[in-house]
């Protein structure tokens, strides 16, 4: 009897095989999923990854939003005119603009990928051997920012209209560091340490990324020995739209905007627009001045903070109100009755993750950081259904795990990426916000989302195994830095030629742009094909 067992045990499992691979026995949420054939839980889970990319991109623009008023925080400094005996009140901006542009923007932008990681590494915590669900990922993600993205954003100025990186020195700066951090990641995968990830580098990787602040800090103010001799070009006054409030604060601190940007806005010039970049060729020093009477009294204060308290908790209420009205007023005006529909159950579709994302405080509280800091962890939540949906794919199907990460995966945790820098390209007078926000990206994602990462895992290790932590897949993985180093020479010679011969690296003749997004095309399609092909064994 139990040899009769024994082989309709064994003939289950050869039956079990589809494809090459073992019939998946884990699921998502319940489970009789296992009890569906392959092809329809392949196809339920792919729907469910996309529709976690959707809630990745309507969280993104709470967080771009929490961001702006975070980085518009200014220090009030108050002194007294030595003429006058006048009080004078100084805002002096908290944040430097090309720390910004590193941190909060890269940061913010890159946050899904560096979650995906995180959690890919605490999900492995105790093994030997790392995830490949994260690098695989940032990896793939770099390649899609540096190509994909960069199609888009040189079709986006209007035909003719050229737009050019004006302040080359903190570009360069940014570029070679991140040229500098794959050039890294494939000195310990192949040359320092082969196939092992050692804490020593592990740490060595994550200070760089402070080594980076600070030279990219001394490009900006043009330290002598530690910046390059070039000068910086004339950017637009960053604008940013004007918020109701009616309150008079005297706290040390509030949010403040430049005289010059609020002309803007009273003219209507939509030209100046700049929502993703925080520099200001006009006024460096980041100082709004005002002179002011001594005449305020604590009631006024008192009534102003009540009607700002007012002003929060309606800004609230309203968030959830928006995120269950179907049909907005700008979709009413729209002729076309199916178009109408289209629309509505388009936000039908989106109405969940509204509801969902409004518990995320409004911006203007404590200067957007409650909202910041919400943001991301929505983020990281989302994020993490997204590792256990691409561990079900590649279950199901027997699609080996870098391939996702290369392809769907990167695409769909790339995307706050591209939808920064293409409203950039649209907006800004030049090429600064959308091409920065691509270099600065791809750093962070080597020194935080892979070198945290590494580091959680390896102290991990030396403490509980007195091990290294093993790389399973490194020949793989360093075989796409290379393709993908390769590849970027391309991407980046091409630029560098659109500037010498067009005069700017977007924009342009629309044939040349075209041609332009066809190549960058091209190469994010080489760098796929061959890195999949790798991974999976065939070459």
């Amino acid at each position: 009897m139990a040899s009769i067992l024994n082989q309709t045990q064994e003939q289950l499992q050869q039956s079990s095989k589809v494809l090459g691979h073992v019939r998946c026995e884990s699921y998502f949420l319940f489970s009789g999923e296992s009890s569906l054939s392959d092809p329809p839980r392949a196809v339920l889970y792919f729907l469910g990854l996309a529709y976690c990319f959707i809630g990745l991109s309507a969280i993104t623009s709470r967080f771009f939003k929490s961001m702006e008023n975070v980085v518009k925080h200014s220090r009030k400094v108050v002194s007294i005119d030595p003429l006058t005996k006048a009080q004078v009140i100084t805002y002096k901006k908290v944040w430097n603009f090309t720390i910004a542009d590193i941190s909060l923007l890269a940061f913010g932008t890159s946050f899904p990928q560096i979650s995906l990681a995180t959690i890919d590494a605490f999900r492995n915590l105790g093994e030997r051997y790392a995830g490949g669900l994260g690098p695989g990922t940032l990896v793939g993600s770099a390649a899609f920012d540096l190509f994909p993205i960069h199609a888009v954003c040189v079709l986006m100025p209007k035909a003719g209209e050229l737009k050019k990186i004006s302040d080359l020195g903190v570009w360069l700066v940014e570029l070679v560091w991140s040229f500098w951090a794959y050039v890294w990641l494939y000195i310990i995968l192949e040359v320092w340490s082969p196939n092992v990830v050692t804490l020593v580098e592990a740490l060595l990787t994550v200070l760089q990324y402070g080594l980076l602040l600070v030279h990219a800090y001394a490009q900006d103010k043009r330290w002598p020995y530690l910046s390059l001799p070039m000068s910086r070009g004339d950017r637009p006054e960053e604008w940013v739209p004007e918020e109701i409030d009616t309150s008079i604060d005297d706290n040390d601190v509030h949010d403040v905007y430049s005289d010059a940007a609020q002309g803007a806005a009273e003219s209507g010039n939509r030209n100046i627009v700049d929502i993703f970049s925080i520099h200001s060729a006009n006024n460096d020093t980041g100082i709004t001045y005002h002179t002011v009477a001594d005449n305020s009294t604590e009631s006024s204060s008192k009534r102003g903070k009540a009607k700002k308290n007012a002003t929060i908790f309606d800004t609230w209420k309203q968030q959830f109100v928006d995120a269950i009205t179907l049909e907005t007023s700008e979709s009413k005006k729209v002729d076309g009755i199916y178009l109408r529909i289209a629309k509505s159950c388009w936000q039908l579709l989106l109405a969940p993750w509204k509801l969902l994302f409004a518990f995320v405080p409004p911006c203007n509280i404590a200067h957007g950081w409650i909202a910041f800091i919400c943001s991301l962890l929505f983020i990281s939540g989302v994020a993490f259904v997204v590792t256990r949906l691409t561990d079900l794919i590649s279950c199901v199907t027997g699609i080996n795990p870098y391939v996702i990460a290369f392809t769907a995966l990167a695409a769909g945790t790339s995307w706050p990426d591209l939808v920064a820098s293409k409203i950039a390209a649209e907006r800004q007078l030049t090429a600064d916000s959308a091409i920065a926000n691509i270099t600065c990206s791809n750093s962070v994602n080597i020194y935080v989302g892979i070198g945290v990462p590494w580091l959680i895992n390896t102290v991990y290790n030396y403490f509980a195994y007195r091990e290294p932590l093993y790389i399973e897949n490194a020949k793989g993985l360093s075989f796409s830095l290379l393709i993908f180093f390769a590849t970027s020479v391309g991407c980046i010679v091409v630029l560098v030629l659109r500037r010498l011969i067009i005069g700017a690296e977007l924009g342009g003749p629309r044939l040349w742009a075209w041609l332009t997004s066809v190549y960058f095309m091209m190469l994010w399609v080489v760098f796929v094909v061959l890195s999949s092909l790798k991974v999976s064994g065939i070459i």
